[in-house]
């Protein structure tokens, strides 16, 4: 029996994963969580098989539970499960440690074949994303300017997207306010911008983000 955790802070997702999933002879839901830092918690106590991570949520964002996965070793395969479709972040995270990157947009057939091939120890990327990352590779630049940042240069950017202050930044990601500074002049001088508010309009226009910035 392949066992599965939920991490999403939308519930009408995880409804509709627990319905498509729990219907399957193979495979049981064995916990759901509506943030970060529950989930990781769920994965340490649990250890399911697979676990379907949303990116953007309430305290530590996807990046950091598939990073933090991999850094405590748990047998946990991670599928990410994203609007977030451009290039620059499924390759972060798959960077990151990920099995399998899926949109929230894909079909059932689809989400069954990529959650029992990932604990069967194989990756899935969804056709669409794999095809955005394959055609950036081959013209020989970025995708887009976010695929010039390091991955936490990535989640500081989107941080600092959603409104969120650099002290609030500093003790989500468990860095000092010199190192999350910095890291915010180094994105800043990477993207050719000197503004929170350019930030949030570039990540908009470049499907970073789910919905408008919080402030």
């Amino acid at each position: 029996m392949m066992r599965v955790v939920l991490i999403d802070d939308h519930e009408l997702v995880r409804t509709g994963f627990r319905m498509i999933l729990g219907q399957q002879p193979d495979i049981e839901i064995v916990g759901e969580a509506s943030d970060g830092e529950r989930g990781l918690a769920l994965l340490r106590t649990l250890a399911p098989d697979v676990a379907l991570v949303d990116v953007h949520m309430p305290g530590i964002s996807g990046i950091e539970v598939t990073e933090r996965a991999r850094k405590l070793k748990l047998p946990t395969r991670i599928v990410i499960v994203s609007m977030v479709s451009e290039a620059p972040f499924p390759k972060r995270l798959l960077e990151a440690g990920a099995s399998g990157y899926l949109t929230k947009g894909c079909a059932a057939a689809e989400l069954l074949r990529a959650v029992r091939q990932i604990a069967d120890g194989r990756r899935y990327i969804a056709p669409e994303i794999a095809e955005v990352m394959a055609l950036a590779t081959l013209g020989g630049h970025p995708a887009s300017p976010f695929e010039l940042l390091s991955s936490r240069e990535l989640e500081v950017a989107l941080l600092l997207a959603r409104g969120l202050a650099m002290p609030v930044i500093a003790a989500r990601l468990n860095l000092s306010a010199k190192t999350v500074a910095t890291y915010k002049y180094r994105l800043f001088e990477k993207l050719a911008i000197d503004n929170s508010v350019t930030l949030a309009h570039l990540a908009q226009v470049h499907g970073l983000l789910d919905g408008p910035p919080t402030r």
